[in-house]
C-alpha cells in the first residue's frame, strides 16, 4: 500500500475515533475540540480505547441484558485488550481495525505510560465484581485506576515541563470521577452498584435505599454535600495544572474542568437531584459558551 493510501486510512481511523467521542462523550468533546493537531486526534484515540474497555463492562447493562452470566467472558475480553495493548506498546504491533490503528499511531507519536492502560483495565476488572464500596480508601483506589490514569495520559500528550503536574493530574482525575459518581447515583443503583463509601453512609445514619428514597432529607442532604466537599477539595488540589501544561493545551483542560465543575455546582445547589429521575447535565449551549470562552482566552485560562 502506498504512503498516501496509508495516510488516508489512518485519517479515516482517527475520524472514527472522533465520531466515538462526539457521540459518547459530549462533556469531553467540547474541550478536546480546542486542541491543535496532532494532540486532538491523539486524545480521540485514547478515548476510543477507553470506551472499548468500558463497553466490555457496561454493554449488557445498557441493552438490558444480564451481566452476571457473562463475567468470565468479560474478564477474558478485558485481558485480550490488555494483551493487544501490550503488543502495540511493547512489540510495535500495528493492527488494522480503525480504533487500534489510531491507538498504535498515538502510541508511536506520544509514548504514553503503559502502566496507565494496565491500571485502567485493572479498574474495570474490579468493577465487574463491584456491589458496594467499603470505605474511602477503596473508592480512592478505584478513582485512581479508572480516572487518574486518564489524567496522566492527557498531560503526557498535552506536554509539560514540571513533574509536579502528575500529582495534579491524579487529583483532577479523582475530582472528575467523584462528580460522575454523584451524577450517576440512581443509574448505578439500578445496576446493583454503589460507589459511595458504605462506612460513611452508616456514620451518617443512612443506607442506600433510604438515600435513594430521600427518606430523611436533612441527613441525605448533609451526606451528599459532604461528598461534594470532597470532590471540590480534589478540584482545588489540582487547580494549578493549567499553568504547568503546554499553552496550546490549557484551554482544553480548563474547559473540560469547568463543564464538570458545572455538574457539581448543580448538585450542590440541590443535592436531591442525585436521586431524581432526570440525569444532571450541563446544557449544550452552556458547554459551547464555556468552550468559546476558553478558546478566546487561550493560554490566559492558566490561572
Amino acid at each position: 500500500m502506498s504512503s498516501q493510501a496509508n495516510q488516508l486510512e489512518l485519517a479515516g481511523a482517527y475520524a472514527r475515533c472522533a465520531d466515538i467521542v462526539r457521540s459518547r462523550a459530549r462533556n469531553f468533546w467540547y474541550g478536546l475540540r480546542l486542541l491543535p493537531e496532532p494532540k486532538r486526534s491523539a486524545l480521540y484515540a485514547v478515548y476510543a480505547w477507553m470506551r472499548m474497555v468500558d463497553d466490555v463492562v457496561d454493554e449488557d447493562w445498557e441493552s438490558g441484558g444480564d451481566v452476571s452470566g457473562g463475567r468470565t467472558d468479560r474478564v477474558a475480553r478485558l485481558e485480550s485488550i490488555r494483551a493487544r495493548t501490550h503488543a502495540v506498546m511493547l512489540e510495535g504491533s500495528r493492527p488494522q481495525e480503525p480504533t487500534w490503528m489510531a491507538f498504535a499511531d498515538m502510541v508511536e507519536n506520544h509514548q504514553p505510560p503503559l502502566a496507565c492502560f494496565d491500571e485502567m483495565i485493572d479498574g474495570q476488572l474490579s468493577d465487574l465484581e463491584w456491589t458496594n464500596c467499603r470505605d474511602w480508601p477503596t473508592l480512592q483506589t478505584f478513582c485512581r485506576r479508572v480516572a487518574s490514569t486518564v489524567g496522566l495520559i492527557c498531560v503526557r500528550i498535552w506536554g509539560y515541563d514540571d513533574p509536579q503536574v502528575e500529582r495534579f493530574a491524579v487529583d483532577r482525575g479523582i475530582a472528575f470521577q467523584l462528580t460522575n459518581i454523584l451524577r450517576d447515583l440512581r443509574e448505578d443503583a439500578g445496576r446493583d452498584r454503589c460507589y459511595l463509601p458504605q462506612s460513611e453512609l452508616e456514620d451518617a445514619g443512612l443506607d442506600l435505599p433510604g438515600l435513594l428514597a430521600w427518606s430523611e432529607p436533612g441527613r441525605c442532604r448533609a451526606f451528599i454535600l459532604e461528598q461534594v466537599r470532597r470532590a471540590r477539595a480534589h478540584y482545588d488540589a489540582s487547580s494549578g495544572i493549567e499553568g504547568m501544561i503546554a499553552p496550546d493545551s490549557r484551554a482544553t483542560s480548563w474547559a473540560m474542568t469547568r463543564i464538570y465543575r458545572g455538574l457539581l455546582d448543580k448538585i450542590e445547589r440541590d443535592p436531591s437531584r442525585v436521586v431524581g429521575q432526570s440525569r444532571i447535565r450541563v446544557g449544550s449551549l452552556k458547554k459551547a459558551a464555556i468552550a468559546l470562552h476558553a478558546k478566546l482566552q487561550g493560554a490566559g485560562v492558566a490561572g
